[in-house]
């Protein structure tokens, strides 16, 4: 499933393969289709052309609308959105934060308000998990409690337990469901993830026990979620040592550019983030010179395009002056491009680290472009 073939301190250069798609090279940055497609007018058709390895999907919002079993009844998410690619579905748990006003937890599971109409919605680890089952999925998330940060200790230490008796009623449910026949996908994973805030402490002790349970791959979550980024650093930090070292390691929800590059120089295999696809929607795009907003009046004659050290679909085609029209005049088309665009850059940025984790070069690689790509031009 997993293969680390060459390290550089602690960053990892693997191959992870699944029951679709072929050999997933890694470090890898996965595409957010929240709703089974990328915001933007994208569909899994460019996810192909943009270099996209693995789309990620949302069991909360796929379970309100059309609804999991629609997407069980239509063959699975894969079949539904035409992507013969690995897919990765979050367990929901990301809402027990996000819907902190709407919800209520208890050992059992999370009643939630639906954010569309308010209707009273359970989930719990056995839901999640049925869910999932029906996407079809190739990895399927541990249901989990994302605590807001900061958090007090008294809060998360209870969390993180409960997370940890979850994630064993997970377990037992993903295994019940492979194995019943007319299973969507018998070959789903599961991932673990580690809670416990920003207490080192915690999360030492919560990934010690998780790593017991023998999951497919392990996710931090519960970062970039409001603390500094340096302390997001430390929690990576106290944490990679006793992550398994031959499961795939997937830091939840980040980031930046320079985020993925400090996190891999962490020793996390896999990333996810809205940002790329969000941020292009209101005309922040990413450069290899650092960020810029395409709706500045500076770009109005602007012949170039957005990146000329870069070969996506908007950039082979367009100029930042057509580009920045297309916003100004409120086309869909501009924000098309863009997002086509964010997510080429961020899987090209995952592809140049893996060329310099080959070449041995990926110190050289960090030094020259972790902060250069957070200036905005």
């Amino acid at each position: 499933m997993f293969k680390v073939i060459k390290t550089e301190g602690c960053a990892r250069r693997g191959e992870f393969s699944c029951a679709h798609g072929g050999v997933v090279q890694t470090p890898v940055f996965m595409n957010v289709g929240t709703q089974g497609a990328i915001k933007g007018a994208v569909s899994a058709h460019d996810l192909k052309e943009i270099g996209c390895q693995i789309e990620l999907s949302n069991t909360y919002h796929l379970h309100l609308r059309p609804g999991d079993d629609v997407v069980r009844q239509m063959g699975g998410l894969h079949k539904f959105m035409d992507w013969d690619g690995p897919i990765l579905t979050d367990s929901g748990g990301f809402q027990v934060f996000s819907l902190a006003g709407l919800r209520k937890i208890t050992e059992e599971g999370v009643t939630f308000a639906s954010h569309i109409d308010g209707r009273r919605i359970f989930m719990g680890p056995e839901e999640s998990m049925r869910i999932q089952s029906n996407l079809g999925s190739d990895i399927a998330m541990a249901f989990d409690e994302c605590v807001e940060n900061p958090a007090t200790y008294e809060y998360v230490k209870p969390s993180c337990e409960r997370t940890l008796r979850w994630l064993e009623r997970c377990k037992a449910e993903h295994d019940r469901l492979n194995a019943l026949p007319g299973t969507v996908n018998p070959h789903q994973m599961l991932f673990g993830i580690n809670q416990g805030g920003t207490y080192a402490d915690l999360r030492i002790w919560h990934m010690k026990e998780i790593a017991k349970l023998g999951c497919d791959g392990y996710a931090v979550g519960g970062l970039a979620v409001g603390e500094p980024t340096q302390t997001m650093y430390d929690m990576i930090d106290a944490v990679e040592p006793f992550m398994p070292a031959d499961k795939p390691r997937y830091l939840m929800g980040v980031g930046t550019p320079s985020n993925i590059i400090e996190g891999v120089a962490r020793g996390v295999d896999f990333f996810d983030c809205v940002m790329p696809a969000r941020n292009a929607r209101h005309a922040k795009l990413f450069t290899w010179e650092g960020a810029l907003n395409i709706k500045n009046e500076k770009y109005k004659l602007d012949e170039r395009p957005i990146d000329p050290n870069c070969q996506c679909p908007a950039c082979r085609s367009f100029s930042r002056s057509y580009i920045r029209h297309l916003f100004a005049a409120g086309e869909m088309l501009g924000m098309r491009l863009a997002v086509l665009h964010n997510l080429w850059f961020y899987n090209e940025l995952a592809a140049r680290i893996r060329a310099a984790l080959d070449e041995g070069c990926f110190s050289a690689f960090r030094e020259a472009y972790s902060r250069k790509l957070e200036t905005r031009i």
